[in-house]
């Protein structure tokens, strides 16, 4: 058997009490058994992938599981998230079914924040709950939509509408994944990178803007860095709220908005970190026009945003009423309270809170910001 060299960066722990687990980020993790010997053993495992990384990780994956499980088994799910769905998660359930597979069973999975979203929430289901591992392959759902334990699939008219909050028990970040990681990908997860810096550390803003050409390159030491920080920043805050009932709602940066891009042209038309990226200009813009930040911060947020390759304008949802369709695709969030949209703003650099604003501020941001 091939020798597999793994190095691990860093190790942050999510603290929850008994539920309770690390993120490991380094190099060479995928394939190396070592990293799962703490993972509880079971007659069955089933891999959780999609069309694009099954072909390209999970035999690597299988083969270190194989010493730990019976049998492993493969669900390969379809790409994207137009099937973050009821259908496609049924599919995890056949295969669940059809094998026998009992409370025991370990769920795995390998791909980026779709498969980790719904097979957390699969395992969430299935008999009332089994353990499962998120082995994320995007910089997205490394740096955000793996830790959490946030899990759900989207609805037609809202998404991540439907889900639970269920923690894995280990959060396996592989740095040599992201080396097959498309471009427009890469800089969809930079988005919630820099989500982090107006939100916590502005210290961490000032860095990416220095490192910038450095991750686009995805330089290992770089990478690692903004990996470790990113989910540093996450861990303390869901640590502090697991449930959202308060301070994680400030991860929502840009969200609300982006979350509109997202449901009003079709989910998959834009990449979530593109509607995050454009989502995080158009909440500065609020934050501005409520007083909280100034015209630089704004342009200084705008223009790290665009030199990440993403869209800093939004798109015209309707062509009756634009800003009437996203106030209304905005209701429908989780953060909204009687019908009152309420948004994660920047409160001063480094520091962010929920607020409401009047719909007439609100449109003027979106008039301003949309194509």
């Amino acid at each position: 058997m091939q020798e597999i060299l793994s190095s691990v960066a860093a190790e942050i722990r999510i603290d929850l009490a008994e539920r309770s687990y690390p993120i490991v980020i380094g190099s060479g993790l995928l394939g190396d058994s070592g990293i799962y010997q703490d993972i509880p053993t079971a007659a069955t495992a089933l891999v959780v992938s999609n069309t694009t990384v099954a072909p390209l990780y999970a035999a690597q994956l299988t083969q270190a599981l194989q010493q730990r499980y019976d049998k492993v088994l493969l669900v390969t799910l379809p790409d994207g998230e137009a099937h973050k769905d009821w259908p496609t998660l049924q599919l995890i359930f056949d295969v669940l079914l059809e094998n026998g597979c009992d409370r025991k069973t370990v769920l795995f999975a390998l791909g980026g924040g779709v498969v980790g979203d719904m097979t957390g929430f699969a395992a969430a289901s299935y008999m009332r709950g089994v353990p499962f591992v998120q082995v994320p392959t995007t910089l997205l759902a490394q740096v955000d939509s793996s830790v959490g334990g946030k899990t759900a699939i989207n609805h037609p008219l809202g998404k991540n509408m439907i889900g639970a909050f269920y923690q894995p028990l280990k959060v396996i970040c592989d740095l040599d994944v992201l080396a097959t990681l498309p471009s427009r990908e890469l800089s969809a997860g930079l988005a919630e990178i820099v989500k982090y810096g107006p939100i916590a550390d502005m210290e961490f803003l000032s860095w990416i803007e220095s490192n910038l050409e450095s991750l686009l390159a995805r330089e290992p030491r770089a990478m690692a860095h903004a990996i470790q920080r990113s989910c540093e920043i996450k861990a303390w805050v869901v640590s502090q709220d697991e449930r959202e009932s308060g301070l994680r709602a400030i991860l929502n940066f840009g969200h609300t908005f982006g979350h509109a891009i997202e449901s009003g042209l079709g989910y998959g038309e834009w990449l979530h970190g593109e509607g995050v990226g454009c989502g995080m200009v158009m909440a500065a813009h609020l934050s501005e026009r409520l007083g909280l930040v100034d015209k630089l911060f704004t342009e200084r947020l705008t223009h790290l945003v665009q030199r990440c390759g993403l869209p800093v304008r939004g798109p015209v949802l309707s062509s009756s009423d634009n800003a009437g369709r996203y106030l209304e695709l905005m209701r429908v969030d989780k953060k909204s309270e009687a019908g009152e949209i309420r948004f994660v703003v920047i409160d001063g650099p480094g520091k962010a809170a929920v607020r409401s604003a009047p719909d007439a501020m609100v449109r003027s941001v979106i008039d301003l910001c949309c194509a």
